[in-house]
């Protein structure tokens, strides 16, 4: 496994006129974009953009693309962003299994792996898991063999942005941190779960802290919904607003508000399973009656699919009229099991309720996973320090 990050300078990535650079790098894909585009899009004058694309292209993270024609002159030299350069691994702690990620620079999955897991065991054995399934997969991506027990894919090995890219056999590049993604509640900026319904023991465990000493990389721990609405932003065409509601061995929102997550002062937003919809209904975990979460696995364990997603249309119209958010998507494995069902179900209540909003399925297995990854991403583009998509706060700091 590496533990070092390589030849790539983390202080020069997280530079706010950098990430201004990288973020448009990332948008134009594999055709690039130009130093005088980059200069007209940032504000930054092209004497800052050329030091910003010199420094990315001597660490790797950026090459030439090609030329375009211009107006006048020479040919206008295109750049790209390298997504080989670097990596970062996703993990999705759910109640039952658990899934390692390893994305690249841009994001996209090129190995993982998936075992069976049990919450309940603890934190020490699950931790143990964790630790054994990441080193295994990083071990194995970088030549070295694997140790893990879980099932693995490699996707698009070799191809650009392929594990074979960085070198031959191995990923020949950082990995810049783990990002892990578990059912809440819990403290996003101390890494520490609350108590997570049905498992109080995980409740104060620094689940952060301890992984990132076991493993020697940085860690970011957030809610499992949180980590897939911030994955779904960061994609291009993404809606400035929308709830992305995940129904699968529990229930949550991810909610992306003005381009940018919600995750509330205490990282308690979006908690939609235990909005109480049935004052006098059944018990659920969390201590209250009739909450949504309850109510929707009850259904789908009656393999009542419609009904669960009636119940989960009446949250998602809660959502709609408190946030008049402009999209809501649907996903994890009980949506997957019957999409249509759901997102019909779904559509059917809000239009019942004269609420135009549009309902979408997110068909990925793995959007949590992959949005674990994208909470260590995500600030080498700037994503996390202001509006997503390249909207940012402030004026750039160097000019010259």
């Amino acid at each position: 496994m590496r533990k070092d990050l390589g030849g790539v300078n983390v202080p020069a990535l997280r530079s706010h006129n950098t990430a201004l650079v990288l973020d448009l790098l990332r948008g134009a894909g594999e055709g690039g974009i130009s130093r005088l585009e980059l200069a007209e899009r940032t504000g930054l004058t092209p004497q800052a953009v050329s030091k910003i694309t010199a420094r990315l292209r001597a660490d790797g993270l950026a090459a030439e693309a090609g030329h375009r024609a211009s107006t006048g002159g020479k040919p206008r030299t295109v750049l790209r962003l390298v997504p080989s350069a670097a990596h970062a691994v996703g993990v999705h702690l759910d109640r039952d299994e658990l899934t390692v990620l390893l994305a690249d620079l841009a994001g996209a999955p090129v190995a993982l792996l998936r075992r069976p897991l049990d919450l309940g065991a603890g934190a020490g054995p699950v931790l143990d898991a964790v630790t054994e399934e990441v080193r295994g997969l990083l071990g194995e991506c970088d030549g070295g063999g694997g140790g893990g027990a879980g099932a693995r894919t490699v996707l698009g090995a070799g191809g650009p942005g392929g594990l074979g890219a960085g070198g031959p056999g191995g990923l020949g590049a950082a990995v810049l941190g783990v990002g892990v993604a578990m059912p809440g509640p819990l403290d996003h900026r101390a890494g520490v779960p609350g108590r997570v319904t049905g498992f109080p023991e995980w409740a104060g465990h620094p689940v952060r802290d301890e992984l990132a000493r076991r493993l020697g990389l940085p860690v970011v721990l957030d809610k499992d919904t949180n980590a897939a609405a911030l994955g779904l932003a960061l994609r291009p065409g993404a809606p400035g607003s929308f709830a992305y509601v995940h129904l699968g061995t529990g229930l949550g929102a991810g909610l992306v508000l003005g381009g940018a997550p919600l995750r509330g002062d205490r990282t308690g937003a979006g908690e939609l399973g235990h909005q109480t919809v049935q004052l006098d209904g059944p018990p659920c975990g969390c201590g209250g009656r009739g909450c949504l979460e309850a109510l929707c696995l009850a259904a789908v364990a009656r393999g009542e699919r419609a009904g669960a997603a009636r119940v989960l249309g009446v949250g998602a119209a809660n959502l709609v009229r408190l946030l008049d958010i402009d999209q809501v998507l649907l996903g994890g494995r009980a949506v997957l099991a019957a999409p249509e069902v759901f997102a019909d179900g779904v559509r059917e209540v809000l239009t019942g309720l004269g609420l135009t909003t549009p309902v979408g399925v997110v068909a990925e297995r793995d959007a949590v996973a992959e949005g674990a990854a994208w909470l260590t991403l995500a600030p080498v583009f700037g994503a996390e320090t202001g509006r997503l998509h390249g909207l940012y706060g402030g004026e750039p700091t160097e000019r010259r």
